[in-house]
């Protein structure tokens, strides 16, 4: 069996390439671990990498910016079993503006936009905090802002089993497996948002409730495999960022996770998998894959 895990940063983004280089050492382990054969691409051309590739794998699993997936998972889904987001889900939640009105419909907490004042800036189809500011200057070119929330930055990483959503038709019955709640490390500078890492797993007043709203927001969306909703609880939880691929979280949640990542994500692609995880302990880690227990 092999699997193909198609990681674009490492030879394409070198700003990113630590941290796509921390999470595709992570799923490899654990494809290996259950007895995959993983196939990564070369430094080539990634679409052509992909269309070479994909044909000989039996799964494949595309990682890379938001923005980037519909085409690089549309690509893999001619080739062979793809085991993350669907590619028309991966093009809806790259619009955040357009994510946001979809959870908004759904009763599910959002940000409101403003036009004045102090608000935070980010473009429409980015990719974790990379452009994201505060700052009283109206939005440039796709971009768009919304009202600050002050309060705690947290992520639900969870894992969906072929759901049925608006930009989905697929259906399993199975609710979206949860995974973690992760704390998020989020350095303001100058206005400017920097994600650093986090911890996992997190024990929160609200964590049902936050689990809940995570469930919902990924299953409104029809997000099959890894999707992770970022989040910030205010006066209320608020989502303000839906994933609909792997991300860092699980660097953490691999370290203190009893089953193989690997396993659930083949397994939720033919809708079935575990109904809940066992996690021991717990770490914190960098964005370049640095693992402490804490």
């Amino acid at each position: 069996m092999k699997a193909l895990l198609a990681e674009y940063t490492t030879f394409h983004d070198p700003g990113l390439a630590p941290e796509g280089a921390a999470m595709l050492r992570v799923l490899s382990e654990s494809f290996q671990q259950i007895g995959y054969e993983v196939v990564t691409p070369g430094s080539g051309d990634f679409d052509h990498e992909l269309e070479r590739l994909a044909p000989d794998c039996d799964v494949g699993l595309v990682i890379a910016p938001d923005h980037l997936l519909f085409g690089f998972t549309r690509i893999l889904e001619e080739f062979t079993k793809n085991i993350g987001c669907s590619s028309l889900v991966t093009a809806v939640c790259a619009d955040k503006v357009r994510t946001g009105e979809i959870l908004r419909r759904h009763g599910i907490p959002v940000p409101g936009t403003v036009d004045s004042g102090p608000r935070v800036v980010k473009p429409i189809r980015g990719c974790g905090s990379i452009g994201v500011r505060i700052t009283e200057d109206p939005p440039g070119e796709e971009e768009f802002a919304q009202r600050y929330i002050e309060g705690e930055h947290l992520s639900a990483s969870l894992v969906g089993s072929m759901n049925v959503g608006e930009a989905c038709l697929y259906y399993s019955g199975k609710p979206p497996l949860a995974l973690a709640l992760n704390r998020q490390e989020i350095e303001v500078k100058d206005g400017v948002f920097h994600y650093l890492g986090g911890e996992t797993p997190v024990d929160h007043p609200k964590s049902d409730e936050i689990i809940a709203i995570a469930r919902k927001a990924v299953t409104v969306l029809g997000c099959q495999g890894y999707a992770g909703v970022d989040m910030v609880i205010g006066d209320r939880i608020y989502v303000v960022d839906v994933n609909p691929r792997i991300t860092t979280s699980i660097i953490g949640i691999a370290a203190v996770m009893e089953e193989e990542i690997a396993g659930i994500l083949v397994e939720a692609s033919q809708g079935r998998g575990p109904e809940r995880v066992h996690l021991h302990g717990r770490v914190g880690f960098t964005k370049d894959g640095q693992v402490t227990r804490l």
